[in-house]
């Protein structure tokens, strides 16, 4: 086989929280020929991996530079602030930042949330990553504040969290670098965004609607319109049969036959048939 007859592939980056198995596994049923690989790559480097060229389009965090990349929102996470079980804010349902004034909230360096201004006391140090953070926060050391997955994606049995209600939030987006919108990028868009395997707004058709709409089929195959018969005469409507205004389809006024004996006397002759007995 050579380079040019190798199977198209797809290459998709991710960052840590996002779950793409859901899309993942329509890809595979809608393009069963065409390879999917999976990336997992840190919020930090998404858009230099897309750019560079090592990932087809990437599940990333915003915001992103749009002036490089094409970017379509997809969700909005809840944020949480992650703590002991046995912590006093889990004795609430919800929690603000002004719950947390006495607490060391930690400051990974991978933070996702863009805080403008951290909330509580800071650390002595910032942890590296985001599960360095919650081994802390298991050691009781501080609190943490993430997006709802990476407290799911870290979760621990001994840890739990609850919404902050007026903390800064993070969204997912598929992005992909601008100019660089292939088939490929817009099958998966179609995906994302739901649209079923026949919707018109997307690239691939199913093979069978394809072949119909090439070829023209519907001249052999395609039932007569509603109402109609081959001949061009109404269906299940005979020749001569009443129309709307009380005229046969010839045109001739719909008028009753004379019942033979009725005693009915036709207007052009005289008496039909021999006179009615008494009995």
């Amino acid at each position: 086989m050579t380079a040019s007859e190798e199977p198209a592939s797809f290459r998709l980056a991710y960052v840590p929280g996002v779950m793409p198995d859901k899309w993942v596994r329509i890809w595979h049923e809608r393009l069963p020929g065409v390879p999917l690989s999976l990336a997992q790559v840190p919020a930090a480097d998404a858009s230099g991996v897309l750019l560079a060229g090592d990932a087809d389009a990437g599940l990333v965090r915003l915001p992103v530079d749009r002036t490089v990349l094409s970017a379509i929102p997809l969700y909005t996470e809840t944020t949480v602030v992650v703590v002991p079980k046995d912590h006093l804010v889990t004795a609430a349902d919800e929690v603000s930042v002004a719950d947390l004034a006495d607490e060391i909230v930690l400051h990974p360096l991978d933070d996702v949330l863009g805080w403008e201004r951290l909330p509580g006391r800071p650390a002595f140090e910032r942890p590296a990553t985001t599960a360095d953070a919650v081994e802390l926060v298991a050691a009781g050391i501080g609190v943490l504040v993430v997006p709802l997955s990476l407290a799911r994606l870290h979760h621990r049995k001994d840890l739990t969290h609850r919404p902050l209600t007026d903390a800064p939030t993070s969204s997912v987006a598929l992005s992909w670098p601008e100019g660089a919108t292939t088939d490929l990028v817009e099958d998966f868009i179609g995906i994302v965004r739901g649209r079923t395997v026949n919707s018109t707004r997307g690239r691939r058709q199913a093979p069978e609607q394809a072949e119909s709409q090439r070829t023209g089929t519907g001249g052999a195959g395609r039932k007569p319109a509603a109402g109609k018969q081959a001949g061009g005469k109404a269906a299940g409507k005979p020749a001569g049969a009443k129309s709307a205004g009380g005229r046969s389809a010839a045109g001739k006024p719909a008028g009753k036959t004379p019942r033979r004996g009725s005693g009915s006397t036709p207007k052009s002759g005289g008496r039909r048939g021999g006179p009615r007995r008494r009995s």
